[in-house]
């Protein structure tokens, strides 16, 4: 029976053996793709002095940084905060202990973060977040190597049907500068009418000529079609020259789709962003893209992974063969099973039922013998 003490806050919740073991998985994997293209883990701290924090998280949306657990350090007594999101911290050590690293640094990290308030369609308020950033470089090559290097993940992750929607963060301000130029109030206006897809409120709000980005959305060829039909005076040009470039790069192991004027989850993207999905995932599996790293300024590109969600439709680990060890058993033959990746239980007492307890072997000798019903 649960004890009123025993139930945990909303939107926290315990990972059982099965769900760790998904999870557990499909890091392994991730991490183990990003180290194989070069990508060194580092691993900040789940807490930093507020100010430090919220300084390295500029642009990113205030509902964001105003999330986070505060409370005072009884040792500085400065404010701490409970980090919500891991891609600042990577910012800060690229800046400070890495600052003279060579370029381009290619970082990968993997922890917990943490809101004080989550929203009603993602209720979870602790999220196990796996990314990788590349460091020092803004180019066409940089963003196809991450791309292509999270769909890679995603994949080894056991993940199917992936597809990648691309957008350009910055489309309203390129337009807005000279091709379809508008005031700063006008700005605002139009982004926002864009956002909601509004057709009737874009022009109300002086965005007659943005009309045309509404439409250039779904595969990438079409839509790509639809925004040089728009390009007045060449102003995008680069940029869809890019895309199809780092479309090109992922190939057919992502299906690609561009909505051009996508900015939830963008706020501090520059000129390139995109969203990552897969098969049997009713949201997204992860978002990425161009950025300049707030305090030094310098361009970099990366992404972040949504491990608890992928794990909702990752495989399940196969189950690795167990043997019961009696008391007094071989202890070298115990050693060698466990070298060849066998896992092992020790008897602890008597009368135990090494099949209850999940053992389908038990140990003979130096030999595992099936226990009968065993597998």
């Amino acid at each position: 029976m649960t004890k009123p003490n025993d139930l945990l806050p909303e939107g926290l919740e315990d990972r059982l053996p099965l769900e760790a073991a998904r999870i557990t998985a499909a890091m392994r994997a991730c991490l183990d793709v990003m180290d194989a293209h070069g990508y060194d883990r580092v691993r900040p701290p789940l807490l930093e002095f507020e100010a430090a924090l919220v300084g390295r998280m500029a642009g990113v949306t205030v509902g964001e940084t105003s999330a986070m657990f505060r409370f005072v350090d009884p040792a500085s007594l400065r404010t701490l905060a409970l980090r919500s999101d891991m891609t600042p911290q990577v910012g800060r050590i690229a800046s400070t202990s890495l600052a003279s690293a060579p370029r381009p640094l290619r970082l990968a990290y993997c922890g917990d973060t943490v809101v004080i308030k989550a929203s009603q369609l993602d209720p979870a308020r602790e999220r196990l977040q796996l990314g990788a950033e590349l460091i020092g470089a803004d180019s066409v090559a940089a963003a196809g190597e991450v791309v292509m290097l999270a769909v890679e993940a995603m994949k080894a992750a056991g993940l199917t049907g992936i597809s990648v929607d691309f957008t350009l963060p910055d489309l309203v301000d390129t337009l807005a500068a000279k091709a379809f130029p508008l005031t700063p109030d006008q700005i605002e206006a139009v982004r926002r009418e864009l956002d909601t897809k509004d057709a009737g409120g874009l022009k109300a709000a002086g965005g007659a000529a943005y009309l045309p980005l509404l439409y250039a959305t779904g595969p990438l060829e079409s839509a790509l079609a639809a925004l040089r039909a728009v390009d007045a005076g060449g102003a995008l040009k680069s940029r869809l020259d890019a895309l199809e470039a780092i479309a090109a790069a992922v190939g057919d192991a992502a299906t690609i789709t561009l909505d051009p004027t996508e900015r939830h989850g963008f706020e501090y993207q520059s000129w390139f962003g995109f969203t990552l999905y897969a098969e049997g995932l009713r949201r997204a599996a992860g978002r990425g893209g161009t950025y300049r790293i707030a305090g030094s300024d310098e361009a970099a590109t990366g992404f972040t992974l949504y491990l608890d969600r992928i794990a909702e439709v990752a495989p399940q680990p196969e189950a690795v063969r167990m043997v019961y060890l009696p008391k007094g058993h071989d202890r070298a033959a115990a050693a060698r099973l466990r070298f060849e990746g066998w896992r092992t239980l020790a008897q602890l007492a008597e009368g135990e039922d090494p099949a209850a307890l999940g053992c389908g072997y038990v140990l003979e000798g130096d030999t595992p013998v099936l226990l009968e019903g065993g597998a």
